[in-house]
């Protein structure tokens, strides 16, 4: 794995199965993107989309997806803060951080706000899947 992603390999409770997914990014064509790269793996589903930190975390509490896929930099609330409320109300959600930042001190923030991996957008289409598959198969 390259040294600007983080994943944190404590237990994983997912379930096997179907790993049901939430995107939480503003922008659209981002989020779809994501959505094709995410649903191309057999076991994977976009259970949710949300363009901001507030709707992320209602969509989480409603929807209690296993993984959660948010953007640091969103209107309202940022995901950092998101990814803090989301831990709090749905600890079970696994959070990974997307960012366009490199800084070791944002992906220490993305991991003190709860997040289990922190990827950089630049890498998101090698290291994201790597990323959650990671999550999900950790006992």
């Amino acid at each position: 794995m390259s040294n600007r992603n983080h994943i944190d390999e404590a237990p994983s409770a997912l379930k096997q199965g179907t790993v049901r997914i939430l995107i939480a990014d503003d922008h659209e064509i981002f989020r779809r993107g994501l959505r094709s790269l995410l649903e191309s793996h057999s076991n994977w589903e976009v259970c949710g989309e949300a363009v901001n930190g507030r709707e992320a975390i209602e969509r989480v509490r409603e929807l209690k997806p296993d993984v959660v896929v948010l953007d640091v930099t969103m209107p309202q609330i940022n995901g950092l803060e998101a990814a803090r409320e989301i831990r709090r109300n749905v600890p079970e959600s696994k959070v990974v951080i997307l960012s366009q930042h490199e800084a070791s001190l944002m992906k220490q923030s993305a991991l003190a706000a709860g997040a289990r991996a922190y990827v950089t957008k630049s890498e998101v289409s090698r290291e994201l899947m790597i990323a959650i598959e990671t999550m999900i198969s950790v006992s």
